[in-house]
């Protein structure tokens, strides 16, 4: 298939920093075959001390099948920070495919078709020339022992944390759609070398896919301007930084690609919030389940519960079982959309970090109760946890996308500050015990995830406030003085209409 049935216009983009003598050969370089129209040549010297933009001039004002443009940086902006400046380019031009290669001649301009191809068929978000797909083949070509171990280790260690498959992480040699360009941050990545994982992870967790082509190793007299051990130390802290990313352990924004999740899955079958709720049902009860979601809690409840009503602002058009009911709500209304007081039991699951104000919120609902006296069952994260306490220890407290530091959590609480919460909105505080960790969601429902829960579980005995991942708390709504005033009043009359009767 070739470049002008597809109508795709291209961007081959050529770092280049002291290229003075290699600038021109690859420019030659480049085939017959995209010496079209829909070609274009972007070459963004790096702020070179020599004569890199210069030597590039002179191409650029020659009559060329394609056009040439040849810029250069103020400020040297290292190898990512250069990318950056190509792909917005590319973005901000219309261009469809952007590919990336090196003004020092070390990635073949001749295999610039091979690794097109598969953008033509529509079968990728970005294609990586590899050089470890044969990988005897790059001993050949040249690359020093050294770098051939160091790259099939660190790529095997970034393979291990992403779950991925690549031959390789670090060819230099990389096409991008620039519409998959468009959906992740690049632009956050950092300056440095390993601007080239970041992009990697990011398009990973975005779920865009990713095709390796084999192409030839060359090592020449060029000038290699990374630090090796550095490159190394860099890459294991992006990689342990995008896994912990990943786990919700902490955030990092260039690695927020994913549409963010507006309700929790559930946690069934080991010790959990939702286990926990479910086995604090009274069996016959009215139920309401207070930031239902999509009703996934509220269907195990209804299996013990007579009848469950969920209110949240996220319902899904149908009701998951026949006892439950449920109604779109905004949590942070003054008011509630049903009789309160006709409930036995009140859940409130991981609802109340969420609350504009908790305190009004649960006075609001003490009143609503009337002079009935339900049971509260909640949960919420334990700010505590001896996670959050160590990376605090490390200078750490970053808001993520699920999770105790959830960034849609407007207030942390700790055991002792929960219950002075409830101490003080006027309710009576019955049971208060710690959840752990969810660690078969983490880890996957295998003998490693029960273990860690089992583990969990004999440390939360221990100290709750340390190693509770969650807090499990039940309350009773006392009524409120005028509603008391009321009972009294009308329990004092009935009384007295009884002793006059005894008269």
């Amino acid at each position: 298939m070739s470049l002008d049935s597809t109508g795709q216009r291209v961007l081959i983009f050529v770092v280049a920093y002291n290229a003075e003598k290699t600038i021109e050969s690859v420019l030659d370089r480049i085939p017959a075959e995209l010496r079209t129209r829909n070609v274009e040549v972007l070459v963004i010297d790096d702020s070179s001390k020599d004569a890199t933009f210069h030597t590039g001039l002179k191409r650029e004002d020659q009559t060329s099948e394609f056009k040439i443009t040849i810029m250069r940086t103020p400020v040297n902006q290292g190898y990512g920070g250069n990318q950056k400046l190509g792909y917005r380019y590319a973005i901000d031009n219309g261009f469809d495919i952007v590919a990336l290669i090196h003004g020092d001649g070390q990635y073949a301009p001749e295999k610039l078709p091979a690794l097109l191809e598969p953008f033509y068929k529509g079968e990728a978000d970005a294609v990586f020339g590899s050089r470890m797909i044969n990988k005897q083949d790059a001993l050949k070509g040249g690359m020093p022992l050294y770098k051939w171990v160091g790259n099939q280790v660190l790529t095997q260690f970034q393979n291990a944390l992403l779950h991925s498959n690549l031959s390789e992480f670090h060819s230099g040699y990389r096409l991008y759609s620039t519409k998959a360009l468009a959906r992740i941050p690049f632009e956050r990545n950092s300056n440095d070398f390993h601007f080239d994982t970041d992009i990697i992870v990011q398009l990973h967790f975005a779920g865009l896919r990713i095709i390796e082509i084999p192409i030839p190793t060359f090592y020449g007299d060029e000038i290699c301007h990374v630090n090796g051990m550095k490159y190394a130390w860099d890459i294991f802290r992006t990689m342990l930084r995008a896994k912990c990313h990943e786990k919700n352990l902490l955030y990092d924004r260039k690695f927020d690609v994913g549409q963010v999740e507006l309700t929790y899955d559930l946690k069934m079958g080991f010790p959990s919030s939702h286990t926990f709720a479910v086995e604090a049902v009274t069996p016959g009860s009215k139920v309401l389940d207070i930031g239902c979601g999509q009703g996934y809690v509220a269907k195990e409840l209804a299996t013990r519960a007579a009848q469950v009503t969920g209110i949240d602002q996220y319902v899904p058009a149908e009701a998951p079982a026949p006892n439950v009911q449920l109604t779109r709500w905004d949590l942070d209304m003054n008011e509630f959309p049903v009789e309160v007081s006709e409930f036995d039991q009140i859940f409130m699951l991981d609802v109340i970090e969420h609350l504009h104000d908790p305190e009004v919120f649960m006075e609001t609902l003490r009143t609503a109760t009337g002079r009935k006296r339900p049971e509260i069952v909640l949960t919420t994260a334990n700010i505590g946890f001896f996670i959050t306490r160590f990376m605090l220890f490390l200078g750490h407290f970053n808001y993520g996308r699920k999770g105790i530091l959830d960034r849609t959590h407007t207030r942390l609480f700790t055991f002792n500050s929960l219950k002075e919460l409830f101490d003080q909105t006027g309710y009576k505080v019955t049971e208060v015990k710690g959840i752990p960790a969810p660690f078969p969601k983490a880890l996957g429902d295998n003998w490693l995830g029960r273990l860690l829960v089992t583990l969990n579980m004999a440390f939360i005995r221990i100290s709750k406030g340390l190693f509770s991942y969650q807090i499990f708390l039940r309350a009773q709504a006392l009524p409120t003085v005028p509603a008391l005033l009321r009972e009294t009043i009308e329990r004092s009359d009935e009384m007295k209409k009884a002793a006059t009767v005894g008269v």
